[in-house]
């Protein structure tokens, strides 16, 4: 009974994140708002009915995600290296949803270090990959988790940042599965972004 109404709360939370997902990727004019908002209800959500873990000294998790996000950027570097021998047109269709929906502003990179890539992680690392080991094993949760996370940003219309999603996701659910640590990944992700967007960004 316990898990049954921990499944109906999971699928409804889920069925939030893409309708949420959806509108905002249509309302490219107020996406980093409409984003910023889906990502604090997912994590209240994750909050209340979450359970994180964090096993490492901050040293570690510090140290580890900052190596790891970096490793997970050189991964995606070089997909988009070899995309530019591949398809001409695609890495044009990367530019343009990177210009599109990339932050240009101050506050839009706030909202991204502080509230979207926190939310990201705590949502479906921290509450849907932990909940789905309810029900599967933590290789197929991992999984599972990474595969709902492409099909959100699937509703962006972006083919090639599905199957990025769904590298960095794997990454990074992987990682929480072995570290044991959501502080670890959240680290992860806040180097990879940074590396994307600030430090060597695609163009």
């Amino acid at each position: 009974m316990k898990n049954s109404k921990q499944l109906i709360l999971l699928l409804l939370s889920l069925a939030f994140i893409f309708i949420s997902m959806y509108f905002t990727f249509e309302e490219k004019k107020i996406f980093w708002y409409l984003y910023t908002f889906t990502l604090l209800v997912g994590t209240a959500i994750s909050i209340l009915y979450g359970k994180f873990k964090d096993e490492l000294p901050t040293w570690k998790y510090m140290l580890y995600g900052i190596g790891y996000g970096t490793i997970t950027y050189g991964i995606i570097r070089l997909g988009y290296i070899i995309l530019n021998y591949i398809d001409d047109d695609l890495l044009k269709t990367v530019r343009k949803f990177l210009d599109s929906y990339g932050p240009n502003n101050i506050w839009h990179y706030l909202l991204l270090i502080f509230i979207i890539v926190v939310g990201e992680e705590i949502f479906w690392r921290g509450y849907v990959q932990e909940k789905l080991k309810q029900f599967v094993s933590p290789i197929l949760s991992c999984i599972f988790t990474s595969v709902l996370f492409s099909l959100a940003i699937a509703l962006s219309g972006f083919i090639p940042g599905v199957i990025c999603a769904f590298v960095i996701a794997l990454i990074f659910g992987a990682l929480y599965e072995w570290k044991q640590s959501l502080p670890l990944v959240i680290v992860a992700h806040e180097t990879f972004i940074l590396f994307l967007f600030l430090i060597l960004p695609f163009h």
